[in-house]
């Protein structure tokens, strides 16, 4: 699968393809519906299926002091969409260029630069300075320009339209189970293993420590997960997240998982770490053994989850 630079021409071999517009951040149901759309149109009509999605996002640029909020990467994102069978991700670089552009002037760049044959996106979309153009006006550009324009209407669950804001208020909640059933997937923290203090390994629990970076912070606690290694191997475990309210210095947020019967050395490796279930909140312990004895209390529940799940 391609990754485009939005900033530049498609190449020939994707001009004129069916082009799914949105931030897609988590590709939840709602976003699966809307890509699904696209590639179904493409296969269709023998045409390329683009998936385009905007980095920065919007939010961070019209409000960078926003709190961390991402769902996904983009490596993240560009796996989703290629497992859904688009054929290419087009990365719109969102600055002050893009943030100016009308209406008119965004319809012309899909046209010209995109080479779209049609767009598809969610009823709600908007696009152009101060958000000026909806799906109507989309559509009056699109035919000017000699593109297509359809909308996907929201999906709900349990009465609910499904969306990323909805997602992250679950996952601050402390209920990732919530979140998984919007995301169809469990959320899942990418990073690389760091060096910490060693104090989980003094503890008997070594532990991958991975920042956090511009993912949103979940509720600080402790959480059953599943790691996949680079080698797709699977592993099992419970991880800290949060700022580990026991140790003393400056606090540092970090996901840290302890994974069962795993001794190899991951420091230096990119792994993925699902939150599978969360168990109980981040507290502070009188010492380190009343910590070593909670967290074999956290462990076998741990297992007694994921041998569940």
């Amino acid at each position: 699968m391609e990754r485009l630079d939005g900033g530049s021409p498609v190449p020939a071999g994707l001009r004129g393809g069916i082009v799914a517009l949105g931030n897609f951040d988590g590709f939840h149901l709602g976003h699966q519906a809307v890509i699904g759309r696209a590639i179904e149109r493409a296969r269709a009509e023998n045409r390329p299926a683009i998936v385009a999605t905007f980095d920065p996002h919007p939010m961070r640029y019209f409000r960078p002091d926003t709190p961390a909020f991402r769902l996904t990467t983009l490596d993240q994102r560009q796996e989703l969409f290629a497992a859904a069978g688009a054929d290419a991700m087009l990365v719109f670089p969102f600055g002050p260029a893009l943030a100016a552009q009308t209406p008119e002037d965004f319809a012309a760049y899909l046209a010209d630069t995109i080479g779209a044959g049609g767009v598809v996106t969610g009823t709600d979309f908007t696009f152009g300075k101060g958000r000026a153009g909806d799906v109507a006006r989309l559509a009056e550009l699109g035919a000017q320009h000699g593109f297509t324009a359809d909308t996907v209407a929201p999906v709900t669950l349990d009465g609910e339209p499904v969306s990323s804001s909805r997602i992250r208020q679950d996952l601050i909640a402390g209920e990732p189970d919530k979140a998984a059933r919007l995301l169809t997937r469990p959320f899942t923290i990418r990073g690389e293993v760091e060096h910490g203090a060693k104090l989980g390994r003094q503890l008997g629990y070594p532990t991958a420590n991975l920042a956090l970076g511009n993912y949103l912070r979940p509720r600080y606690g402790i959480y059953a997960v599943r790691g996949t290694l680079p080698d797709g191997t699977i592993l099992t475990g419970a991880a800290n997240l949060g700022i580990r309210p026991t140790i003393e210095g400056e606090p540092i947020e970090l996901l840290e998982p302890y994974f069962f019967d795993f001794s190899g050395d991951l420091y230096g490796q990119i792994i993925d770490v699902a939150l599978i279930a969360f168990l109980r909140p981040e507290q502070k312990f009188d010492d380190l053994d009343a910590l070593k004895v909670q967290m074999a209390k956290d462990c076998e529940e741990a297992r007694t989850i994921l041998s569940r799940a």
